[in-house]
């Protein structure tokens, strides 16, 4: 039986930045997706000063790099102060958000990719990846 993971078609080998526009997702927050298949995803999430990442939850599991700026990250109850060449993980189903204090870029990993970016409807997996 095929998944909608299964059936996402995979990005070039190579990508170039100036080809891939930003998307707004937000007041002073834009993201850009860079490559993926149905198992993983690397998107750029560029902030301004001031820019939030509302707190939210999803069954993917996330990596990220902080490769500029600083952020106020919340991870389940836990709040820390990130910064450039931090990074972070973010386990299935925790909830999560930040408020950028100096502006700045992460660097995202998702697995699997996030359907939902990619204009799917985000399936509802409450016991994903414990099935």
């Amino acid at each position: 039986m095929s998944t909608l993971h299964d059936n996402i078609k995979a990005t070039k080998e190579f990508w170039i930045e100036a080809d891939t526009p930003w998307e707004p997702v937000a007041e002073g927050l834009e993201r850009q997706i860079t490559g993926h298949d149905g198992k993983i995803m690397l998107v750029k999430a560029k902030f301004e000063k001031g820019a939030v990442g509302q707190l939210h939850k999803h069954y993917h599991s996330q990596v990220t790099y902080v490769a500029s700026g600083e952020f106020e990250m919340t991870i389940g109850d836990e709040v820390r102060i990130i910064k450039a060449g931090d990074s972070y993980y973010i386990p299935p189903h925790v909830m999560h958000g930040c408020v950028c204090t100096s502006p700045g870029l992460l660097i995202d990993v998702f697995s699997p990719a996030r359907e939902d970016f990619l204009g799917h409807k985000q399936l509802d997996l409450e016991s994903w990846p414990n099935k």
